[in-house]
């Protein structure tokens, strides 16, 4: 067994989390700029961040036999906040660098005119680069905030197939594979999706364009889900094939449109310890 996570907040777990996801399977990860729990006060702050997203992250995950990648953006929590959006002049250089692998986590959260600008720009910046785009769908109106994702993703002149739209739910899933670009969906403890509502979810809707992630962060989180769906979809009916299409074929589709997802170190052994999915709780 094989699994990429491709949402998964690294910077905020622990090297134990690292050996039990190895332990479990997880082979890549990509790790997306995020809102880190509190306002920052500048934008330099953000410069250290994106420095350790692709300097000490990779390295942390390679002592594990994981390949991480990240995706950079100003996330749309801090839009709103003025010290922050001078970020968006420091982008150019990181969305350059050879381990970033699409601009993100965009899109909304409060949907206020000020992410509506900053949304735009980085659209704009991923075709400029050529990067694909990971959208982060609101927690709060989920299902208008897809809708005015997926206009605003329309108006931008992006290839939608090279967005996810993330985050999604029962609502929210047709409207997103309808207009042609990536469906997301993070596996949590207590809100957003479960694994047995996942398994519904592609039984009903297929296996084409579904992106499985554990989103876990410095919240309540368990960077195990995408095994457990793992262990759901098998009970579920879907075979072996069907696992690895959704847990490491989509996600190396995705995001190998950026001509930079470089899993040539990624260890798919069959004698490595993770390579079967181990049952129970995590």
């Amino acid at each position: 067994m094989r699994i990429f996570d491709p949402h998964i907040h690294m910077t905020s777990r622990t090297t134990d989390d690292y050996e039990r996801m190895a332990a479990a399977g997880v082979r890549a990860v990509v790790e997306p700029a995020f809102w880190l729990g509190q306002p920052r006060t500048g934008p330099e702050s953000f410069t250290d961040y994106f420095d350790s997203l692709v300097g000490w992250e990779p390295f942390r995950a390679g002592q594990f036999g994981i390949r991480h990648h990240a995706t950079i953006a100003l996330n749309p929590k801090e839009a709103n906040d003025p010290r922050c959006r001078p970020v968006l002049d420091l982008l150019p250089r990181y969305l350059a660098k050879d381990g970033v692998v699409a601009v993100g986590e965009i899109g909304y959260d409060s949907m206020t005119p000020e992410e509506d600008e900053a949304f735009a720009t980085q659209l704009a910046l991923a075709v400029e680069h050529e990067l694909p785009a990971l959208v982060h769908t609101p927690h709060r109106d989920k299902a208008r905030g897809a809708d005015r994702s997926i206009a605003v993703v329309k108006e931008s002149g992006i290839d939608p197939s090279r967005v996810v739209l993330d985050h999604l739910n029962e609502l929210t899933v047709a409207p997103a594979l309808d207009a042609g670009v990536w469906a997301g969906f993070s596996i949590y403890p207590d809100t957003k999706m479960s694994p047995a509502r996942m398994v519904k979810i592609l039984h009903e809707y297929g296996l084409e364009r579904i992106l499985i992630n554990s989103a876990a962060d410095w919240g309540r989180s368990d960077p195990l889900l995408t095994a457990r769906t793992a262990e759901a979809m098998l009970d579920g009916g879907f075979t072996s094939d069907d696992v690895d299409q959704v847990l490491w074929r989509n996600p190396v589709e995705f995001y190998g449109a950026s001509g930079r997802l470089d899993l040539s170190d990624v260890s798919v052994d069959a004698t490595f310890a993770g390579n079967s999915i181990q049952r129970g709780g995590s």
